[in-house]
């Protein structure tokens, strides 16, 4: 379900994350609240509203990570598919603070990306510098590899949430959209292609990608 929700909710996004000029102000303290505990008793419009508000946050994150070979708006992209993970899990009562939670799920998220390349054979070198961590120490991609290993509980789990993946795409996507998402994670079996690659492919803007 929570899968669903991210793929929703993602396609929600989308209109914000080619031009991160547009992104809206911060939340306010007094109206994060508010939004956190209608978000809580199930409103969809509040939870909309959070994501939106903190996409400022995805694109100052996503510029620690500016020199890696990997275009900015894709990993604004990225990093905003760790936001809405953060929003979707976040429990206020434990009295953590919002951006300190989903800032860590927007990091994680673009990490966990650079693995992904890894993985599909893409031509990066180890000790490349994708970024930063919180110390502002630089971080390489060997270390983020050296750190990446998945219980068997974990993988079964991946492929389950893949499979839901698959399924909802077939629903709610019509056969471009579904293209453009083949495409640009590799989901056909491909090396994912960025925005500009399937823009010039397909002859369209790649803000419309």
């Amino acid at each position: 379900m929570v899968l669903l929700c991210l793929l929703g909710t993602a396609i929600f996004t989308v209109g914000y994350i080619s031009n991160n000029n547009i992104f809206p102000e911060p939340l306010s303290a007094e109206e994060e609240e508010k939004y956190l505990e209608e978000m809580a008793k199930g409103n969809v419009e509040a939870k909309n509203i959070l994501i939106e508000r903190n996409l400022r946050l995805v694109a100052h994150i996503s510029k620690k990570y500016s020199t890696s070979n990997i275009d900015q708006d894709d990993l604004i992209s990225i990093g905003s598919i760790g936001l809405i993970k953060g929003i979707n899990s976040f429990n206020y009562k434990k009295g953590v603070r919002l951006s300190t939670y989903v800032s860590r799920c927007i990091e994680n998220e673009i990490l966990m990306h650079f693995r992904s390349i890894k993985k599909l054979g893409a031509e990066v070198y180890l000790n490349e510098t994708i970024g930063k961590d919180k110390d502002d120490n630089e971080v390489t991609l060997q270390e983020v590899l050296e750190n990446n290993d998945k219980s068997i509980e974990e993988i079964v789990d991946l492929k389950l949430n893949i499979s839901k993946l698959y399924r909802k795409m077939q629903e709610v996507l019509n056969d471009r959209e579904k293209y453009i998402i083949e495409m640009r994670f590799g989901l056909s079996g491909c090396k994912p292609k960025t925005q500009k690659e399937i823009a010039k492919e397909m002859g369209i803007s790649r803000s419309y990608v």
